[in-house]
């Protein structure tokens, strides 16, 4: 059985990862990415475009689902080796959260509903993955299920 998951990163970040191949979560720490197991369907939400700006951006920005293989340490240069996994990224349009809050469990009559994204990783329902992929108009068989 598969788990869903939405890890949070600048958009900038995460399509950084995109064209790698690959995901990274809370500044490259392994714990997290321990959680994470092969099939597991992962959504990036991005409060931002750029670290440490507020532009507002909040959407979804990256849909996939990670490939087998073990968390390994990247090299970003300058001494940061963060860990990361491996994901096959969908083909999907990066879509805005605003018009999902009221239809997401994890979401849905949550004032605060942004509190858990501080978190940097945290498990959805199928529901809510299901949601997600079809707002950003993903092209991946998890989401035609």
């Amino acid at each position: 059985m598969s788990a869903y998951w939405i890890a949070v990163a600048s958009a900038d970040h995460v399509r950084r990862g995109r064209l790698g191949g690959f995901m990274q979560v809370n500044h490259g720490k392994a714990a997290p990415l321990r959680r994470v197991k092969p099939g597991d369907g992962i959504i990036y939400y991005s409060p931002t475009t750029v670290l440490r700006e507020k532009d507002g951006l909040q959407a979804f920005t990256a849909i996939g689902t990670v490939r087998e293989g073990e968390p390994y340490q990247g090299d970003m240069g300058g001494g940061f080796t963060p860990f990361r996994r491996d994901v096959a990224w969908a083909k999907a349009e990066e879509t805005s959260i605003k018009p999902l809050l009221d239809r997401l469990e994890f979401t849905a009559g949550k004032s605060n509903w942004g509190y858990q994204l501080r978190f940097g990783l945290f498990e959805i329902s199928d529901h809510d993955f299901r949601v997600i992929a079809k707002a950003m108009a993903a092209k991946m068989a998890v989401a035609a299920n």
